[in-house]
This record gives C-alpha cells, structure tokens and sequence, in this order.
C-alpha cells in the first residue's frame, strides 16, 4: 500500500542503501516502518495501513477484515482503485494457495513413483534404508539357495536376430520368468545377457525352505519354456540349463549411481558353475541343495548325474 500511495519502492522516505535497511530491519529495536505523510492519502487508509505494519502478527488485519473497513469507508461503492487491488491481493493469495497445494501433491505423487521403482530395482528393506538416508552394512547370510540359469544356443539366435530382436526376445521371456517367481519366495538378483539369478533366503531369510522354493520356482520355469515362443523364430524350441546351489553368501549394495545389490562368495561362483556344465532342459543340483531338499520334503526326484569337476570344487 505504501508503494501504491507514494508511487516509490519499500522504504523510499529513508536515506538507507538497500545493505543498511536490512541491517536496521534485521537488528531491530528500534523498529524501521515506512513514513507517509498524512495528506499523500485518506486518514483511514494510513490507518489501516499502519495497523497491518503492527509488530505482533494476531493485531495485524486480515485481507477480509481489511477489505471490509475499505467497503465502510467507501459507504458500499464499487470499482474504488484501493478495493479494487485489495481485491486482486485477495485472488492472487487464494490462487497462490491452490497452486501450492497442487504442486505438492504432484511432488508427492512424483516421489511415490520413484519410491516404487526403487522397491522393483532393490529389496524394499534395503530400498527403505537409502530412501532415509542410511548406511547399507553387507550382510552374511549362512542359509541360501542361488540360481543360475542360461538359454541354450543362445548365441545362435543372437546371430539369426537383428539387435532389436534380441531385446524383444529377452524382455518377453524375463517377463515371463518374472511372473513366476512372483509365486515363490525367491528375490530376482539380476540378468546378465541371457543369464538369469535369482536368491531365496537372502535378503529374505525363510529358514531351511529357501531350497525347497528355488526348486518349485526352477520347475516352473523349465515347463513354461517348453510352451515359450520366440516372436521372430517361432520354429525354434527354446531351452535353458539350470543350476541350483545351497550355502553362505554376502550381499550388500554397490555403487552410488544405480545402485546394485550383489550377492559375494562361492555358493554363487559354485551355482554359476553348476548352471555352466548342467545339460539342456536339465536342473542341475549340488549334493548341498539336494540333502536339503531330501530333508524338508520327499516330493522331488532327483538323479545323480556323476562326477562333475569345477575347478576346486567337485560336485555329485
């Protein structure tokens, strides 16, 4: 209002550079208010005016209580210029409001959705740790199962496949995968070209069921390839090797940019060695994992196969 009246900026009736105003008005007492003289407008606007200047905020007028003694003065005339800008002050902080309440609830909608990617990208304890700010401490984990599995000939059909073929061949058949393991209390580790791991009792930890569940979820990945259809070479019968190892294991999260979580120790090194030597259309198991299995349940048939050398390890 001083503004409108004088037609100058804040604090023009004050010989201050803009540095030693906010000095004053930051180091007050004394208080530093703007001075206008009594005839550059009616004694009720100055009235009103000093009034909303008051230094205890509950004195100050409201914009209703403001525009209501405008209207007395004005005995119910409309199109006054003051009315007028109180009026437009009026609108714009209502539409300010609205615009504020708006914009937060696009920023919450905004992080929900990042929130959920990150839940998908890493386990939802581990996730929760990183949304708050937390140190992620690797974890040892002395009961797991690890899976491993890979697609036969796959480098054949990378050859026969243009580079978008292969993208699309790879998306549907993880898609398909993903939707198994969603039955199972297994946790989707990576993929990695056209290997595919997966955990069960890390991060989760399900006591001595983890084998017994990477099992079940490993059958029905090996009977739903057997229907899977590549949508460019649908002549060919897709199959994969599956390799399945129980142990300890370390995981914990890597990097800072896209964060990883990755499992370490030789329960994985022996899985992927087991899926790399294993027979097409086979699941390939280790003497670990089978006692387990023999001991939660008898519902299985296992075969043994014979001894297999892996490097140190030598696996029945």
């Amino acid at each position: 209002m001083q503004e409108v009246i004088l037609r100058d900026e804040p604090y023009c009736m004050y010989n201050y550079n803009p540095e030693e105003l906010l000095e004053k008005l930051q180091n007050a007492p004394p208080l530093i208010r703007p001075s206008v003289l009594a005839d550059a407008a009616p004694t009720e606007i100055i009235q009103i005016m000093k009034q909303c200047w008051q230094e205890q905020p509950d004195l100050r007028l409201s914009f209703s209580a403001i525009h209501g003694e405008i209207k007395k003065m004005n005995q119910g005339k409309k199109h006054n210029i003051v009315e007028s800008m109180m009026k437009q002050l009026e609108d714009y902080s209502s539409h300010l409001a609205e615009l504020v309440n708006e914009r937060t609830a696009e920023l919450g909608e905004e992080k929900k959705k990042t929130e959920q990617l990150l839940m998908r990208m890493l386990p939802p304890s581990v996730a929760k740790l990183l949304m708050a700010n937390q140190k992620i401490v690797p974890e040892s984990f002395d009961n797991c199962t690890i899976y491993f599995s890979d697609i036969c000939g796959f480098t054949t059909i990378a050859h026969a496949s243009t580079p978008m073929q292969v993208v699309d061949f790879l998306n549907d058949l993880y898609t398909c995968f993903d939707a198994i393991i969603e039955n199972h209390d297994v946790y989707k580790v990576e993929t990695i070209g056209d290997a595919y791991m997966v955990s069960s009792g890390i991060p989760k930890v399900i006591g001595d069921r983890h084998a017994e569940e990477a099992a079940l979820m490993a059958l029905d990945i090996m009977s739903a390839t057997t229907t899977f259809r590549v949508r460019h070479l649908p002549e060919i019968h897709l199959r994969i090797r599956i390799g399945i190892h129980s142990g300890s294991a370390v995981a914990g999260v890597v990097g800072l940019t896209m964060p990883r979580y990755c499992l370490f120790g030789d329960t994985i090194n022996t899985a992927s060695r087991l899926e790399t030597t294993g027979v097409p259309s086979r699941i390939h198991v280790s003497p670990d994992t089978k006692q387990l299995l023999e001991k939660s349940t008898k519902k299985f048939i296992l075969q043994k196969r014979g001894v297999i050398e892996l490097k140190v390890h030598t696996i029945f």
